[in-house]
C-alpha cells in the first residue's frame, strides 16, 4: 500500500511539468522570436504596457530565480519544477497559489490570449491532448503582442521563453489571471 501511495504521489508531479525541450524552429532577432513555421497560432496580446506596483514586485521576484535549475518536486531557489515555481513567487508576495499546475489551472478567472498581461498565467499540455502538465508566468510582452513568460523548464531551469516559439505554440491551452 506504501508503495502505492508513493507511486500516486510521483505522477502527480511528473504530471505537474513537461519538458521544454529547446525545439524553437524560430530564429532570435533582437529580442522578437520570428516564427518560421507558417502553422503556429497567432498568440499575441493586446496588453497597454501598464502594470500595477504588486504585479512589477513578483516579476522582479520571478527574475531573480532565472538559471536556477530544474529539481523535480522542486519548490525552494535550489531547484524548481515548473509549479514548485509559481507557488514560490506568488507566495513571496502573499498570495497562495495551489501546488499542482493542473491545480493552478483552476484558480482565478480564465482569460484570453489577447488579454494577457505580466503577471498572468499560462498553461501548457506538453505531452500532446488537453491536459495541463506545464505553468509559466507572463513576463512581459512585446510592442507587437509577443508573449513572453518565465517559467522552470526541465532542460534549462527557469528562463524565459516565447509564445511565438513552435513548441510553446503548439503547447499552449490557456491563460487565468490569479490576481
Amino acid at each position: 500500500m506504501k508503495q502505492i501511495s508513493v507511486l500516486l504521489l510521483a505522477s502527480a508531479f511528473v504530471v505537474s511539468c513537461g519538458s521544454s525541450k529547446n525545439v524553437s524552429s524560430g530564429k532570435k532577432t533582437g529580442t522578437k522570436t520570428v516564427a518560421k513555421a507558417e502553422n503556429l497560432r497567432k498568440l499575441d496580446s493586446k496588453f497597454d504596457g501598464k502594470i500595477s506596483r504588486s504585479m512589477n514586485d513578483i516579476l522582479k521576484d520571478a527574475e531573480k530565480y532565472l538559471g536556477t535549475p530544474y529539481k523535480f518536486g522542486g519548490n525552494t531557489s535550489s531547484g524548481f519544477d515548473c509549479s514548485g515555481f509559481t507557488v514560490k513567487v506568488f507566495e513571496e508576495n502573499d498570495f497562495s497559489l495551489p501546488r499542482r499546475s493542473a491545480d493552478q489551472a483552476d484558480a482565478g478567472q480564465k482569460i484570453d490570449i489577447k488579454e494577457v498581461k505580466p503577471g498572468d498565467l499560462l498553461f501548457f499540455a506538453t505531452a500532446g491532448g488537453s491536459r495541463v502538465s506545464h505553468v509559466g508566468i507572463v513576463h512581459d510582452i512585446g510592442a507587437d503582442g509577443e508573449v513572453k513568460f518565465i517559467h522552470a523548464s526541465t532542460s534549462k531551469g527557469v528562463m524565459i521563453s516565447s509564445l511565438n516559439e513552435k513548441y510553446w505554440n503548439k503547447a499552449y491551452l490557456h491563460a487565468q489571471r490569479v490576481l
